[in-house]
């Protein structure tokens, strides 16, 4: 059984998540801690829990979602696996800062390995797939597991809504396709966990998600 955990962090309020099953084997998904509180506060529940982290899952590469990994790369030793298409379409994480007038608040931490469609991500007992939906970012990316029936999303479909387009290498047209092709088709029952706010599932967002 996989325990999901999410945190809410930085100016953006993004969802960080930390999944980890019975053998505390666990994933860091979308480390998005910025200040000083937010990383203890994500290493006290893993301290506390007794996990050992194999994994740093990036759903995408925007800013928002990457702030952490300079921590979780001092911390645990993990460096970011993601999609290569976001890797090279992207600005790195520095320029993306500079806009906000970060870039001296956030280091850069190459991915170390890319991840592509359909490929499997163990850890203990459990397995994620992960499914490649792209239209928010080029290489957006939603880890799901069929035998606890969730997937994490990212910025592709949110409560209600779906990911903005209009960042670089976004295309809606694009995002609700890959979004009808590879979320809409999973159980009806799955639960969504977004990279923003809070939980759905599958049925919700089929029959009332007005951008679908």
């Amino acid at each position: 059984m996989i325990t999901v955990k999410s945190f809410e962090f930085n100016y953006f309020s993004v969802n960080t998540y930390v999944l980890h099953d019975e053998t505390g084997e666990a994933v860091l998904i979308d480390c998005g801690c910025f200040r000083e509180e937010e990383e203890r506060g994500l290493n006290n529940y893993i301290i506390a829990n007794k996990l050992t982290l194999k994994h740093l899952l990036c759903t995408h590469l925007h800013l928002d979602h990457v702030f952490g990994n300079e921590f979780a790369n001092r911390a645990y030793g993990l460096k970011p696996q993601a999609h290569k298409a976001d890797a090279d379409a992207l600005p790195s994480v520095r320029e993306q800062a500079r806009l906000f007038g970060l870039q001296d608040r956030i280091q850069s931490i190459p991915v170390e390995k890319y991840i592509v469609g359909n490929e499997t991500i163990k850890f203990g007992n459990s397995e994620l797939t992960a499914l490649l939906v792209p239209g928010h970012s080029p290489g957006s990316l939603a880890f799901y597991n069929k035998k606890n029936g969730f997937a994490v999303t990212g910025d592709v479909i949110f409560n209600g809504s779906i990911g903005r387009t209009d960042l670089w290498g976004g295309n809606q047209e694009v995002l609700i396709a890959a979004i009808k092709d590879k979320i809409l088709s999973l159980p009806d029952e799955t639960i969504l966990y977004p990279g923003h706010g809070p939980e759905t599932n599958v049925i919700s967002e089929s029959m009332n998600n007005p951008f679908l």
